[in-house]
């Protein structure tokens, strides 16, 4: 599902997005009843160290909140490796730390700047590896690159 939120200025698709009956939610056309979303992101491997599919799952809560004008406060992570589906808390702090890196992304897309990346094991699952630009640069110069590219 297409999601976004205007005042973040970000913009993203949810893998899926179920949607529990209960009072306190909000009507869906040619549905009976009221409903709350939950998005819910599913993931190749395990549980990271990190909070990035949390935030991610954050992120995406709070376009669904923009967007349908309810409150989001639970979504979930599914975990393919380990089978296992795992239920989040949308904290307030976890919303003020979306908000922050948003605000710090747009802030460098406005300077034409990109930070540096740390490429790891982690690589291995990325979705973007086949145009990498790390990976581009260890194989040839940024002018090699760009005079292949204008050439195709």
């Amino acid at each position: 599902l297409p999601v976004q939120a205007k005042e973040l200025r970000i913009s993203g698709i949810c893998d899926v997005v179920e949607f529990e009956k209960n009072e306190k939610g909000i009507k869906l056309i040619g549905e009976e009843g009221k409903y709350i979303p939950y998005p819910v992101e599913y993931k190749r491997g395990k549980e990271k160290s990190t909070k990035a599919d949390i935030l991610q799952l954050t992120a995406q809560a709070m376009c669904l909140e923009e967007m349908l004008l309810c409150e989001v406060n639970v979504g979930y992570l599914y975990y393919h490796e380990i089978r296992k589906r795992v239920k989040f808390e949308i904290s307030h702090e976890l919303r003020n730390k979306v908000r922050v890196i948003t605000k710090e992304m747009h802030a460098y897309y406005e300077r034409k700047y990109t930070p540096k990346v740390q490429p790891g094991s982690h690589c291995r699952n990325c979705s973007l590896k086949n145009i990498c630009v790390v990976n581009i640069m260890k194989r040839q110069s940024v002018k090699n690159y760009i005079d292949r590219m204008l050439r195709e």
